[in-house]
């Protein structure tokens, strides 16, 4: 190389880390600036009855809207009292327990027919069910090039970054994307949840070769395969899965599909769609919202816990020994520092979530086959625990019970499935109840642009001429 070009780079390298250094230096100092200016005190919330996470101080949602996809119940309301009661969980109005028993019994997989449950509204014909599966079928094809252009030129190490970016690219490969007519945005929908599974593999296999300096394996979906199995047979190396694999994976694509329009990710999708925005932009939205851990990101952080508190607590099962553990979480000594117990405690549920309870049931079966039990007893340790160590240190008495990302990080880890597939799985899922609340909010003859109020509390300032600020 020529001196001189070798010199420019060195000095350009010098310079920019100057620039680094002086840009923290000058960003931290403005912090204080900005504390000082944008604190809010607690008080202010109670004073203007504000609903903090639009919930009402006994804890339940502020009503935003109405909606016919799925409905959850986790309590009672008597005399103006929030009565816990066993959870329950409706798609459709089918109560979901009864939805599983019922394609089990008959050894189907469920996730297409429930998809075209909460799409359409009724549940398919044997006739209807075939064309829709062939319709999920041809659309996994991604668009010309969108792999090589969209996901290896530009891999993230994070797979929901990337499915959210995809998301939002899919917009330029559709002729006519701001098109809110019903039938080309049922198009537009069956399009992103075919979509969706293979984006999710593909990001993943990007995610290995660029970030974990892995070979890189690509597989294309096949044909007469059910969306768990082509799951599988995407993200496995050699493309192997066995039945019973693929139908408890099915299981929990079932069981994290939909759960009422005032979760944080349907939400999120409907306060975009209420602007009229195009379908793309209020997925991808919705994807953010899930990538987060007090959300979908959950159930990654429940595992990291248990890392943790596995290599922590020398006897698994000494209860004592894991009681303390779980105190030190509780009292932030332990843990991420939230003093949150993750998979522990709903928004909504309150003596059960079905979901956790019919996952749990199919994962015991797995953690024996797969010699898993001790672990497996070992979340059972922390939710039977939680609750009355929560209690006692925190001093509240609120119902607390297990939730579905208790198990399912869980489930996924005998199974194999990485870490990092835990959340984008999640999406796989939930993008079906994204799309139905998407299209009935489009489609609300009554609906308006979602605007909530914000009190505003700074006080009344005047302008400073330049020459008079300190």
């Amino acid at each position: 190389m020529d001196r001189n070009i070798f010199e420019a780079l060195v000095e350009g390298q010098r310079k920019a880390v100057e620039q680094y250094h002086s840009s923290v230096d000058f960003i931290q100092g403005i912090c204080g600036e900005f504390k000082k200016y944008t604190q809010i005190v607690p008080d202010a919330y109670e004073k203007y009855n504000v609903k903090r996470g639009l919930r009402n101080q006994d804890g339940t949602g502020v009503m935003a809207g109405v909606t016919m996809i799925g409905n959850v119940k986790g309590y009672i309301m008597q005399d103006g009292e929030k009565i816990p009661a066993p959870g329950q969980l409706f798609y459709r109005g089918i109560d979901v327990e009864e939805l599983i028993r019922g394609f089990t019994a008959e050894d189907r997989f469920g996730y297409e027919e429930t998809a075209y449950l909460l799409m359409f509204g009724g549940l398919p014909t044997a006739a209807e069910l075939e064309q829709f599966q062939d319709i999920l079928s041809y659309y996994r094809e991604l668009p010309p090039n969108f792999t090589e252009d969209m996901i290896l030129k530009a891999p993230s190490a994070d797979v929901m970054n990337k499915l959210a970016r995809s998301v939002l690219a899919l917009y330029s490969y559709d002729p006519d994307p701001d098109n809110n007519s019903l039938p080309v945005e049922m198009l537009q929908a069956l399009r992103l949840i075919a979509r969706f599974p293979v984006i999710t593999a593909h990001a993943f296999a990007a995610k290995q070769h660029y970030f974990d300096r892995q070979s890189l394996y690509l597989h294309r979906p096949q044909p007469g395969l059910s969306v768990a199995e082509n799951f599988l047979y995407s993200v496995r190396h050699d493309t192997q899965f066995t039945r019973e694999e693929a139908r408890l994976l099915d299981l929990c694509l079932v069981l994290h599909m939909e759960h009422g329009g005032g979760n944080n990710s349907a939400f999120a999708c409907r306060v975009l769609s209420s602007s009229g925005t195009d379908i793309y932009s209020a997925i991808s939205a919705a994807v953010g919202s899930l990538k987060g851990p007090k959300h979908g990101g959950a159930n990654a952080r429940v595992m990291k816990m248990f890392d943790e508190l596995e290599a922590s607590v020398k006897d698994w099962k000494d209860e004592d020994e894991v009681a303390a553990y779980i105190a030190k979480i509780l009292k932030k000594e332990a843990g991420d520092g939230s003093g949150l117990v993750y998979g522990m405690g709903h928004a909504i549920y309150t003596l059960s979530d079905p979901r956790a309870v019919i996952l749990k049931r199919f994962a015991r079966k797995l953690a024996a086959d797969k010699g898993m039990l001790d672990e497996f007893e070992l979340f059972e340790t922390v939710e039977k625990l939680t609750p009355g160590l929560f209690q006692a240190i925190t001093g509240q008495g609120k119902a607390m019970c297990a939730n579905v990302d208790l198990y399912s990080g869980l489930v996924y880890k005998m199974m194999g499935i990485p870490p990092e597939l835990y959340t984008p799985l999640f999406a796989v899922a939930r993008i079906v109840g994204w799309c139905a609340h998407r299209v009935e909010e489009v489609y609300n003859p009554y609906g308006r642009i979602i605007r909530p109020a914000y009190k505003a509390v700074a006080p009344r300032r005047e302008f400073i001429p330049m020459e008079e600020r300190g």
